[in-house]
This record gives C-alpha cells, structure tokens and sequence, in this order.
C-alpha cells in the first residue's frame, strides 16, 4: 500500500460558551481531555512515522542545489545570461533556504518519531517489534536527510532530541561528526529493517544502498580513509541482491503504469485517488521549454506540460547517447507532436503534425530544407541561441516562435494526471538497482579492483545497449557519463561530481554559462553558504562556510 497517509494534526475539542452574567467573563467548558501528550498510542504511532515519509516529498521536490551548476544541466537561457546557483556569479547566503530548512524538516519529525516510540508511548509486549521497527524507519530517514546536507554544507548542526523549546544556541559538527552520525544511524537501522516493507517505506537494501553511498562519499574526504570503498563496494552487493536489471528494459522501469517495480530500492509516493492521496509532484515540469508558444500545442491539454523549473540540459548531455543506446528515446522527446488543430497561417496544422523536431545528428542541407518545410528543426548546435535569422527556407513558423533556447525536453518523468507544472501523480525514484550498481563499479574502482568495477557498470550497459562487456577499460569519467545518461534527473549530480573531485573540471569543459563567464571557485563553492536567515537567529554560534 502506498504511503499516502499525512500525519494529523489534532486539536484539543474546546467548546466555549459566553454568558453575559453580571460580570460578563468567557466561560470554558471543556469536554475533552485529548492532548498531544496522549494522543498517539501503539496502536496509531505508525502515523508519526509516515509524516516522516511525507516531509521527503519537499526535499526531493527542491531542484536548484541538485541540477544547477554541473556537466549536464544548465540555466535555460543563452549562454552569456547570469545565474549565482548555474555559473557561481554571487552565489550567497540568500540562496539554498529551503534545502537547509526541507531536510531539517524531515529530521525534526524523524527526531519527534523517536522520542515518542521510546519515552511516551506504553508498548505492550506483544508490540515491542513495532516499536523497534518505527524507531529504525526515523533512523535510516534522518540519516537520509543529514547525508543530504553533509554533502551540500559540510558539517551541520546535529541534533537528535526533540525539539520542545526555543533556542539559538546551535553549533555546526564537523563533517567527520555528521558522517559518523549518518552510520551510526543507518548501522542501528539495518538489522531491524524489513527486508520487503511494502511499497514507500525504507527497506534493508534501500538502507545499504544508502550506507554504500555514505562510505563512497567519506572515502574521498579527510575524515575517510581507502577502507571506506572497500566497505561501500561491499554494501553495494548487499543491496543490488540477486536482482538483475536486464530482466525489464529501461523503458519499462519509467513506464507510468510500472511505477512499483523491482529495480526501484526508494521511492518517494505520490497519487491520485483515496482520502489522504497527494498529487502534487511537479517532476513532470523538470528540462522543459514552453512548448504551449508553438501553434497546435495548447498549454492546458498538452501532454507535456509547462516548463516549472529554469534549467536545461547541456548539449553535453545529448552527445552522450550512442546510436543504440535504448534510454535516449526513453529519456527525451526528440519529435514535438499538435495535440490540437491550428488552422490560422499557411500552413494547416492538425493534430498529429509534428511541430519540431530535434535530430540527433545534424541534418545536411538538402534534408534540413526539406524539413523546414514543414516544421521546425533545431540541429545539435542551436540549442542554446534559437534559431539564426539566415536560415533559408524559414517559414511562418518561426516568426512564432518566442523561445530563445529551444532542447529535446525530458520524457523519463511524463505524468498522465497533473495540472500544468504542479499537480503530478508520478511517484519520485530515490534508488534504483541500476544506480546501485554505478556505485559498485565506483568503490571498486576506488579500492583498485578494475575486474569488478568493469563488471558492474557492464551490467547497466548491457541493458541500454545490448552489447556485453562493452567497457573493456574504466575511469572515474567513464562512470560519471554513464550516471549521466542512467540517472538524469534522479540523482544529486552536483554532489557526485563534488564527491568525485571533478565539479570544476567538468563545469569548465561542458556548463555553457560557466565555459562563457563562470564564478566558480574550488575554496569556496565546494560548499554551500549556510541560508543567511539561520545564521541570523542564532546567538552567533552557526558560523558561515568560508567565502560567503
């Protein structure tokens, strides 16, 4: 069953009653005695643990730190414009708010779960495993939410009590202490986790998976050591099991009616139907232009929706597709489709005609022409300045046309039920076995063992291509591509180009706003500024990263 129940909030029953009596006081009459003290019991504290759940749909719906400024996602807009979070142009502590305060969200609940399972609710005998199972489940979730901060602020402010009073005295760990914690969290976790949990709750593996992700980022720090991949390598096989990903293809795991399948450890859920549904992600929206401005896409009815986020992929990204590669067409829309008839013009659009088109190879010029003719064609190389003015053979449409930056638009994440931007039903993958894999391949590449590094990111090949053993030699670059084109979209890439040491590098060699003006700094942009209104209402004690 799904996760769509949202914690409740429940009010004390107050029935007040005025009388106007000589001395015309409020009288209070109060006909319950529930409190938030004893509300919750065994038998409904499971409730504190799917508010837990259900805070994450704010974290993994928080874009910015997690696409902007890397290899293969960039501002949507032409390559001189500016953006502090996509080219580091005064980056400050005015940006990233909701990263520090979403995740903190999620610890605060994770925190309260806690508290509640251990010093407040009476559990009989019979209940003791659901009690241990709650408190393993807030665990491996705050784990989750601290991993996510660590690798964006460096140490952070660890707090594992529920908060009760106000205060202003919190100081930052160091990144050590909040690695430390992070295991911590997820060692007492594990064994307590359920294999097979059902659909939306954190499993043993989908905890290993995230271990293994925690001591391959650590390895690569000053508070890691060489062990770490060695150890992140070998939670990686515990968490991929006997699965094997080429028993469906790439399509079939985003497939919208496949959504609750093998390959997927972690899942944040969404709905559409039921008393506590919530269908309000907005993935749909994500590496989007506004196709409604062409003629014959509506901006209501479309089947693609309405760009909701302000980034693109890089051309970059789209090279990385070979010719067989099955995800690209799983991935993209090369092909814009009317999904309405747009009789005004010379040219009588009906629903069906294809609008524009983007090839994955440039078109020579007798096939471009003929092309123009009816549609609009962008080649590879005017993605990001439209189309020039010289072309010959331009036709109405393009006087249309209003977009500046005109790109393949993602298909991975297309919903059949929201509204515009908002209003998704699809659910949000966390981990899948195939990244799993990637991680392996990573760790043992760290731990020098190349014959098991090359085994498994062959794997993932082998399913998008067909080719076995394709890799025959293996570098850090070779892994960060292929978790480009696997996991576009899904995963942190700023964080795994960061952990990797090849932010700068590859922003430099493929961000086309940084290649034309970028910022960016290796002592200073490694790390995120902490949200300048936290560091207000302390007492002093949160200190800033360096350089902000």
């Amino acid at each position: 069953m799904k996760l769509y129940k949202n914690i409740k909030v429940v009010a004390v029953a107050l029935t007040l009653s005025l009388s106007y009596a000589c001395n015309d006081y409020l009288e209070e009459d109060i006909f319950s005695d529930i409190t938030s003290e004893n509300f919750i019991d065994q038998n409904n504290a499971d409730q504190l643990v799917v508010g837990v759940y259900s805070s994450l749909r704010d974290v993994y719906r928080d874009y910015t730190y997690q696409f902007f400024g890397t290899d293969i996602f960039a501002s949507q807009s032409e390559a001189f414009s500016f953006s502090p979070t996509n080219d580091y142009f005064n980056l400050n502590s005015g940006e990233g708010l909701s990263v520090w305060s979403n995740n903190y969200k999620v610890i605060s609940k994770a925190n309260t779960a806690i508290s509640r399972y251990t010093e407040q609710i009476s559990w009989s005998d019979a209940n003791l495993d659901q009690r241990d199972y709650g408190i393993a489940q807030a665990q491996a979730l705050r784990a989750l939410a601290y991993f996510n901060l660590v690798q964006q602020y460096g140490g952070v402010v660890i707090e594992l009590e529920e908060v009760q009073t106000i205060r202003t005295d919190y100081a930052r760990s160091t990144e050590a202490e909040t690695y430390a914690q992070i295991i911590t969290d997820l060692e007492a976790a594990i064994p307590i986790l359920l294999d097979d949990p059902g659909t939306g709750r954190f499993s043993k593996r989908a905890a290993r998976h995230l271990l293994a992700q925690v001591y391959l980022t650590r390895a690569y720090t000053a508070a890691g050591s060489s062990a770490d991949f060695t150890t992140a390598a070998a939670l990686a096989e515990q968490a991929i099991g006997s699965y094997d990903i080429r028993s469906q293809s790439y399509a079939e795991v985003f497939d919208y009616d496949n959504q609750e399948n093998d390959e997927v450890l972690f899942a944040i859920q969404y709905g559409n139907s039921g008393l506590t549904a919530d269908k309000s992600n907005n993935k749909h929206s994500l590496f989007m232009n506004q196709v409604f401005n062409y003629p014959g896409v509506n901006r209501t009815t479309t089947p693609y929706g309405v760009s909701g986020f302000e980034a693109m992929p890089t051309p970059f990204f789209y090279s990385l597709f070979a010719d067989n590669d099955t995800r690209e067409d799983a991935t993209i829309h090369r092909a814009i489709i009317a999904d309405s008839d747009e009789p005004d013009g010379p040219d009588n659009i009906v629903a069906g005609d294809t609008i524009v088109y983007y090839p994955k190879n440039t078109l020579d010029a007798d096939e471009l022409a003929e092309r123009l003719d009816r549609y609009w064609v962008y080649q590879p190389d005017q993605y990001l300045f439209g189309l020039p003015d010289d072309v010959p053979g331009v036709n109405y449409l393009y006087s249309l046309n209003i977009e500046r930056t005109n790109f393949p638009i993602f298909k991975k994440f297309d919903d059949q039920d929201f509204n515009e931007d908002t209003d998704g039903a699809r659910d949000t993958f966390v981990f899948r076995v195939a990244g799993t894999h990637l991680l392996a391949a990573e760790a043992y590449l760290g731990a020098s063992n190349t014959a098991s590094a090359l085994s498994h990111i062959n794997i993932v090949r082998e399913r998008a291509t067909g080719v076995a053993n394709e890799y025959t030699s293996i570098t850090i670059d070779d892994i960060l591509n292929e978790r480009a084109i696997e996991l576009a979209g899904e995963e942190n890439r700023w964080a795994v180009l960061k952990r990797t040491g090849k932010l700068e590098e590859r922003i430099n060699l493929y961000n086309p706003q940084v290649i034309d003006h970028g910022a960016f700094d290796s002592s200073i942009h490694l790390l995120r500024p902490i949200p300048a209104n936290e560091l207000q209402l302390s007492d002093g004690s949160l200190v800033q990263n360096p350089g902000y």
